[in-house]
């Protein structure tokens, strides 16, 4: 009688217990028979802040590309946000939004949604989905320190506890999920895979955040937000104000170099009034605050292009801000990663082929692309940016999503195709298809608004504050 054959168990480790990390685990948890995640600090078993996450103190939404992916790899869980107290906010019916090229209107058909949270509580909910499945666990307190290999395979990690000598983790699939703070370039280095190329382009833009106790309801309170205008002959600063869980109003200011916002408690609101329009100030003026000012500089578009390698190794890939970190002013990190995690496991489906890894990175590479092109076709245009300038097509695209912009202020038409694009369920491509370049040459069909646009419901509420100033409506 012959002996049964046992295969060996399937393993994958993720490095990185981030949101990217997370959504990770939930990718391939169900196509191997354990998933470690490798985490460098604690995890909070509450929505409490997380070591090593510093935007976490600056406000977070997700787009409507994000939402659907992440409920496409862990179901249920945008419900469970909302029911913590996530706000679901229609893009633009719940939005007063101040573009450079007017306030946008607040069309009554909504097409897609934003969902609003602190970044803590979206960790949170997303961290316990992924946690609660057997085959998932996490080694906290420990980093990954080089990966095990050659330049044809990676055959697991090398990682250090923080209380203790360095050992090896052997995996079948190693994830990189580790955020901006990737050594993966290194790492590829020593096994001999040269040629990576990058971008980089910085704005140089500061943000500072702090909470507020909103001075009215949030159920059903729309987003407020000020864009910088590169065409300005002054530094850019932009600011919004997102409804969150609590009844609060987390609230960023930010600023170009020259005009940056820093640590000082008294300087906030006074910064609120040097925006394009004083509406955030007026609006703070009746808010509690509730934290101290928390800064960044931390904000500038950087991209691998791991996609572009001669020689990728089996068994390894990079996910989420390891692979491409964006000015967190689009609102796109957490949604590209999500997006990048769905493909990954669609791949998976067909199992761990030899080839794997290298059309998983083309495959998470393709989100990221049109998240690029978005963040860095606008960041170019202002003229504190280092890294890369716009050439005669960058001037002539920006010329004319200008005028698209301009002609959604007015234009059902044309603001469903304009948040198609920017809430990542469209590639840019289709802002030059021939309806949408008819409604830009026809330009707005409605008179541009004259100041922010609230429904009578919330003129009211804002009325009960106080005499509301002509910069509330």
């Amino acid at each position: 009688m012959s002996e049964a054959v046992h295969e060996a168990p399937v393993r994958a480790v993720v490095i990185g217990g981030s949101i990217a990390g997370m959504l990770a685990a939930a990718a391939v948890k169900a196509h191997v028979d354990s998933v470690r995640i490798i985490e460098a600090h604690e995890l909070p078993s509450n929505p409490g802040p997380r070591t090593g996450v510093p935007q976490a103190a600056h406000i977070h939404f997700l787009q409507t590309g994000g939402i659907e992916a992440i409920n496409a790899l862990l179901p249920g869980t945008i419900d469970r946000l909302l029911a913590a107290g996530a706000h679901r906010i229609p893009v633009t019916t719940n939005m007063v939004i101040c573009s450079p090229e007017g306030w946008y209107r607040r069309w009554r058909r909504a097409t897609h949604h934003l969902i609003t949270a602190s970044r803590d509580l979206i960790d949170f909910i997303v961290r316990e989905q992924v946690l609660k499945d057997p085959r998932v666990s996490v080694r906290t307190h420990t980093r990954a320190v080089g990966l095990l290999g050659d330049h044809r395979g990676v055959t697991g990690i090398r990682v250090r506890a923080a209380e203790g000598p360095e050992s090896d983790l052997h995996a079948d699939l190693v994830i990189d999920a580790s955020g901006r703070a990737t050594r993966t370039p290194q790492w590829l280095t020593r096994l001999g895979i040269t040629g990576l190329t990058q971008d980089d382009v910085n704005f140089g833009l500061a943000y500072a955040s702090r909470m507020y106790r909103a001075p009215v309801p949030t159920e059903g309170w729309p987003v407020i937000g000020v864009q910088g205008d590169p065409g300005l002959p002054r530094p850019a600063t932009a600011g919004g104000i997102l409804p969150i869980e609590g009844d609060r109003w987390h609230v960023s200011l930010m600023g170009a170099p020259g005009a940056h916002p820093t640590r000082d408690t008294d300087a906030f609101e006074p910064f609120a009034r040097t925006l394009r329009h004083p509406l955030l100030a007026e609006l703070l003026t009746h808010a509690e605050p509730l934290t101290d000012v928390s800064l960044t500089h931390s904000t500038a578009n950087r991209r691998y292009y791991y996609e572009r390698l001669r020689t990728w190794p089996t068994g390894f890939l990079a996910l989420g801000d390891s692979v491409a970190a964006f000015n967190p002013v689009y609102g796109q990190g957490i949604s590209v990663a999500a997006q990048g995690a769905v493909a990954l496991r669609d791949l998976l489906s067909g199992g761990l082929a030899p080839d794997l890894a290298r059309r998983a990175q083309r495959a998470i590479s393709r989100p990221i692309d049109s998240a690029w092109a978005l963040a860095t076709g606008q960041d170019i245009h202002f003229s504190t940016t280092a890294g890369k300038g716009p050439n005669l097509a960058d001037h002539l695209l920006h010329g004319y999503v200008s005028r698209l912009s301009r002609t959604s202020t007015g234009s059902f038409h044309a603001a469903t195709a304009l948040t198609d694009v920017l809430s990542l369920q469209a590639p840019p491509t289709t802002l030059v298809t021939p309806g949408v370049l008819l409604s830009a040459l026809l330009g707005p069909l409605r008179p541009p608004l004259k100041g922010p646009q609230f429904t009578p419901a919330e003129r009211a509420l804002l009325k009960s504050l106080g005499q509301p100033s002509q910069a509330l409506g």
